[in-house]
């Protein structure tokens, strides 16, 4: 009987790590308990799967962890973004003195001469106002990016908050496992995406090693 259970626990640990998780998530799926669920997945999905089987499943890859350098891109960004205001303001404060010049010439030449002017400096403004709302628009990517990796990666970790994590080395497993789902009279498809990220605290020698999760479902049908 011994020998028994240790084959049956044996068997259990050589489980993938996709069977293991997804035998987690449809089973607390059959029993609508959202607790288990928001432990597994980011973002939970509701489909019907009174009965589920693994398609495919991808090849594991392993990727350095980018938070770092997406720290750094936030940061240098943000740094951009603010020492452009001072040229976009300036430009501004031009165009409008030029206008205010215009407005208050006497002559049709001086009238000419300055809306000439004004209408160049407007030129000018609203090509440095492009490039301000360019740079705005890639620091709140960049910082929208570095966010979300950020809750990726202490979702498996399970630690919580970590005020420090953006310094963190390590690496990013990821895997995608195609899943044939029935229920409710149909059949559908769909590709979920999970990720494990083992990571190490420089500034203490900590090692933490995460939980696979589910990022995404994707359906395929």
């Amino acid at each position: 009987m011994g020998v028994i259970l240790v084959l049956c626990f044996f068997c259990s640990c050589s489980s993938p790590p996709e069977q293991q998780l997804l035998n987690r998530y449809f089973s607390a799926l059959s029993l609508n308990d959202n607790t288990t669920l928001s432990t597994i997945a980011l973002e939970p999905s509701d489909m019907p799967a009174e009965k589920w089987e693994i398609l495919n499943v991808s090849e594991e890859s392993v990727e350095p962890f980018r938070l770092p350098e997406m720290n750094k891109e936030e940061l240098d960004l943000k740094k951009k973004l603010e020492d452009h205001v001072g040229a976009t303001i300036d430009a501004r404060d031009a165009w409008d003195n030029a206008v205010y010049e215009e407005e208050r010439a006497r002559t049709t030449a001086a009238k000419r001469a300055a809306k000439a002017k004004a209408d160049e400096l407007k030129v000018k403004y609203d090509e440095v106002y492009e490039e301000h709302k360019e740079l705005q628009r890639q620091y709140n990517e960049a910082k929208a990016a570095a966010a979300k990796e950020e809750d990726i990666a202490t979702f498996s970790l399970g630690t919580g908050e970590l005020p420090t994590i953006r310094d963190f080395t390590g690496e990013v497993h990821s895997k995608e496992v195609e899943v044939k789902t029935e229920g409710e009279g149909s059949v559908k498809n769909y590709k979920i995406y999970m990720r494990r990220y083992i990571l190490q605290d420089e500034a203490t020698g900590m090692h933490n090693r995460g939980r696979w999760i589910i990022t995404k479902f994707e359906g395929l049908n």
